[in-house]
């Protein structure tokens, strides 16, 4: 059996837990050495495939590679660069087979979103389209949970944890100081289509500790008029009222709240700022003093307070892609399946991956309330269980131990490449 080595990068907007499916996939392919050779991380994702620019996980400590699971972001880079059409851009295609060739890469892992499984697929069909034999495995990571088919994506579980967390410990600030000041406090969260982290605010409030929260999701049309009336009610009835609001929030015309007229290197709206906008109405409507955050970088780099379910998700899907690739399989994805509730059982199965580029999961309506600002008990059924569990990272000094890699870039053996 012929050994070949294989690539791996992170791609699209980081997570706590992403670091954790590297771990696994690391881990996996080094018990295997007469199966899989040397595993070269890509610097800053797929353009360390183009520009030739390959990290040797090699020389990495097996101890290093097992802090990976307790470190946030991308240990070895990330990037938002999309591969263009084979008909559009066919130099960067055949540049990828040279690579490859160079370092005898017959494995591709590609661990990202929407965007990086539209790039996984492109290179799964490289064999077809120009010959070169190649399993494309895309690892599923993203912090929105809007892949389809898995029952939810690494990354999110630990940003919903810090989410209902985060707004749980501030209305209990706003609930103590509401009486003579603060009255609503508004949190921007990030989900530009989808609202499942703003969904994930509606935990704070439970049977044993109930809070007022107001939700903003994208899938329901914002209504300025309905939502000072729903605000006003609550101060009037509980003193205060805390509102999550998703980034991806649009009014009756289509155009998000905070649509800032730029874009980004995806060609997406770069949103940004919608919770200022939110406190100005608060502010303008019904002269409350209010307060606004944006929890921005810091819901998705929070590996201190992970969800223990999102760690192990995390890495289980980077150890079965070494299992899928070696096993045959190309073009797939590792996805989560749910089998039971209560209690949480999950099993991994393979999804193809022209079912899952380019394809948004939404928030199901029955999991929003009828009135559009909260969440219902299907949906929290759904919820409660990805942000279970606490998988601490060790601590020294008072700050967590995250592990920094060496990153040594293998010699290159062929001209630049300019992208």
């Amino acid at each position: 059996m012929t050994i070949k080595n294989a690539f791996y990068a992170q791609s699209g907007g980081v997570t706590a837990v992403i670091n954790s499916s590297a771990c696994g996939l690391i881990q996996t392919a080094r018990k295997l050495p007469d199966r899989i050779g040397t595993v070269f991380a890509g610097r800053n994702g797929i353009i360390g495939a183009l520009q030739e620019e390959l990290i040797d996980t090699g020389q990495e400590s097996d101890e290093s590679i097992a802090a990976l699971r307790y470190t946030p972001s991308g240990a070895f880079g990330s990037c938002r660069y999309k591969l263009k059409s084979l008909e559009q851009n066919r130099r960067e295609y055949e540049r990828l087979i040279e690579v490859f060739e160079a370092h005898d890469i017959g494995y591709f892992f590609y661990n990202g979103g929407g965007d990086s499984a539209d790039t996984c697929l492109k290179v799964s069909q490289l064999s077809e389209t120009l010959g070169y034999p190649i399993q494309a495995i895309h690892i599923p990571k993203t912090v929105d949970n809007d892949l389809p088919i898995t029952d939810n994506c690494p990354g999110f579980g630990s940003v919903a944890k810090y989410v209902a967390v985060s707004t749980l410990e501030a209305s209990f600030d706003v609930a103590s100081m509401a009486k003579t000041s603060t009255k609503v406090f508004i949190v921007e969260v990030m989900g530009r289509h989808a609202g499942w982290i703003a969904a994930a605010g509606g935990l704070a409030s439970s049977d044993e500790t109930h809070v007022p929260v107001v939700i903003l999701f994208p899938e329901i049309e914002f209504d300025r008029k309905n939502f000072c009336r729903h605000v006003d009610e609550l101060v009037h009835s509980d003193g205060y009222a805390c509102v999550v609001v998703s980034e991806g929030v649009r009014d009756r015309n289509g155009k998000f709240l905070s649509d800032q007229g730029l874009t980004d290197a995806f060609g997406h709206a770069q949103l940004g700022g919608v919770a200022p906008v939110v406190a100005s109405m608060v502010k303008q409507d019904l002269g409350y003093k209010y307060h606004w955050a944006v929890a921005d970088y810091l819901q998705r780099a929070a590996r201190h307070i992970a969800s223990a379910t999102d760690v192990e998700q995390a890495y289980a899907v980077g150890k079965a892609a070494v299992k899928m690739a070696l096993d045959g399989a190309n073009s797939v994805m590792p996805a989560i399946i749910r089998t039971s509730d209560d209690p949480y059982e999950w099993v991994i199965e393979a999804a193809k991956l022209d079912e899952v580029a380019n394809v948004e999961k939404m928030m199901p309506r029955d999991f929003i309330t009828d009135d559009g600002f909260g969440i219902t008990d299907a949906c929290r059924r759904y919820l409660e269980p990805l942000i279970q569990g606490e998988d601490y990272p060790s601590y020294h000094r008072g700050l967590p131990s995250y592990a920094r890699m060496k990153n040594v870039l293998i010699g290159k053996k062929l001209a630049p490449f300019e992208i």
